[in-house]
């Protein structure tokens, strides 16, 4: 069988020597004509293999370059360098795949973050975006992990919708009529979408989250984790037009444990991250310690990486109302002395980054759950107060990038939920499926969304979320 390699990281991670191994991976670099750094993508950490002079002719020696992946066969001997247990001693060498030196995109020097993003292809192979990516995997099994030991179901909820789930803004369009304008019109001068595919009008989904209360209402306990898409002309670092979504919708929940539910889910996710990716998130706090270095000593993070999360994960989340907040942004100096872009002026305002990072990293340091927000700037479908100015929402605000989760209890009666749609122009026609949910058994239930490149960028300390995910997708750019 031609796959017998064992994985560098095993390797390097055992105390055994001694015995015979064979290893495949991308040549980081050569020197000497005589050691190799190899990396086969298990860890940051490179094995160490030696040709002794003589065992491969010129010809071999030439192809080993940068880039190039190899198959080395020989003996595992504890190393008499620096940094690591072992070493491989070849016996033998193959090429599987040559890589032109000079052309290779990734030479043996530092490459900015602007470089790599247009080379997004490759970039996997550095030792950042290694890192990155093993720690992005791992938050999602972790994502998996938490619901499935609480009993949660996972539902597939559906990426082309007839819905604009929360008003959150444009759409993406799904069509298959020309774009030449020639597809057929209704009288009024509008498209007749009876003549597309779906024989209506449809859209790539912004949130699975009103299809995750149809199941709430069945199961209980169910969570969604797919894709969602936001054609906003964004060109922020933290915007993407496409990125992953987690959405539980739990039936029986009020908000009080639905704020339970979220910050126990935060606080389990990282600790995995933390115990299973302890390499990677020790080279994420290197890297940004050096990256804050370079910083005003103003702008500069009070914590390092580890520091943040430990914080996160042992520490309970300040929670407060929306107006508590209101009153500490408006007598803060900040504003007084118009530090803020957005100036807190009155009650209704809806809140910045800027606030929500000012809450989190000035007044309170750690993270804070702001809760009963005014209705007029919140969804339909968010659950009336006694005052009749505010409903059951929660955010969660964390450290660096603000808001990280979105949610409320849900509107369980149907008269108030009429209400709220008619005055906010939602159609009911459009969610008479929806509102069955009310006719039929309606209960108090709740949810919540967590951007997931949001929480990879909080978790590996990058400060742009088009490095957090494999290929983003924004203004202007779709390549790869």
């Amino acid at each position: 069988m031609f796959n017998k390699r064992k994985k560098i990281n095993a390797l390097l991670q055992s105390d055994e020597a001694n015995y015979e191994a064979t290893v495949m991976g991308w040549v980081r670099t050569f020197r000497n004509n005589q050691f190799i750094a190899l990396n086969d993508g298990s860890t940051n950490n490179n094995l160490q293999v030696v040709a002794e002079l003589g065992l491969l002719d010129d010809a071999t020696l030439r192809r080993i370059t940068t880039g190039a992946c190899i198959k080395a066969n020989g003996h595992i001997v504890p190393s008499l360098g620096k940094g690591q247990k072992v070493e491989l001693k070849a016996t033998s060498i193959e090429i599987l795949g040559d890589s032109d030196a000079e052309k290779f995109p990734l030479q043996p020097k530092k490459h900015s973050l602007e470089f790599l993003r247009e080379n997004a292809h490759i970039r996997f192979r550095t030792n950042t975006f290694g890192a990155i990516f093993r720690v992005r995997h791992s938050l999602a099994f972790a994502i998996h992990k938490f619901f499935n030991e609480r009993g949660f179901v996972y539902v597939h909820t559906p990426i082309i919708t007839g819905s604009d789930a929360e008003g959150a803004g444009e759409m993406f369009r799904v069509t298959t009529l020309p774009l030449d304008g020639s597809a057929e019109k209704n009288e009024d001068g509008s498209i007749n979408y009876k003549e597309d595919f779906f024989g209506k009008s449809t859209n790539l989904t912004v949130s699975g989250q009103l299809e995750g209360e149809l199941a709430a209402m069945a199961f209980s306990d169910i969570y969604t984790f797919g894709p969602t898409f936001r054609a906003e002309n964004s060109n922020t670092t933290r915007h993407l037009a496409e990125f992953w979504m987690i959405e539980p919708e739990v039936a029986f929940n009020d908000l009080e444990d639905n704020m339970n539910l979220a910050e126990d889910f935060i606080k389990y996710i990282i600790r995995y991250a933390m115990e299973h990716n302890a390499d990677d998130l020790a080279f994420l706090s290197l890297r940004l310690e050096e990256e804050e270095k370079a910083k005003p000593q103003a702008e500069r993070s009070e914590m390092g990486l580890l520091e943040k999360l430990n914080f996160v994960v042992n520490n309970e989340f300040e929670r407060l109302t929306y107006t508590e907040a209101i009153r500490i942004l408006k007598d803060s100096n900040h504003n007084k002395k118009k530090k803020f872009q957005y100036l807190i002026e009155d009650w209704g305002a809806d809140l910045q980054s800027e606030h929500e990072r000012y809450l989190v990293e000035k007044h309170f340091k750690k993270p804070v759950i702001l809760t009963d927000y005014p209705k007029d700037i919140k969804s339909f479908y968010m659950r009336m107060n006694e005052d009749g100015k505010t409903v059951a929402a929660m955010d969660i605000l964390a450290p660096g990038i603000g808001e990280i989760v979105g949610g409320s209890q849900r509107e369980e009666r149907l008269d108030k939920l009429l209400a709220r749609m008619k005055e906010m122009h939602v159609p009911a026609e459009e969610l008479d499926f929806y509102l069955d949910t009310r006719r039929f058994g309606s209960c108090p239930h709740a949810g919540f969304g967590l951007g997931f490149e949001r929480l990879v960028l909080f978790v590996t300390g990058m400060t742009n979320i088009r490095d957090v995910i494999p290929f983003p997708r924004y203004p202007k750019s779709a390549a790869f």
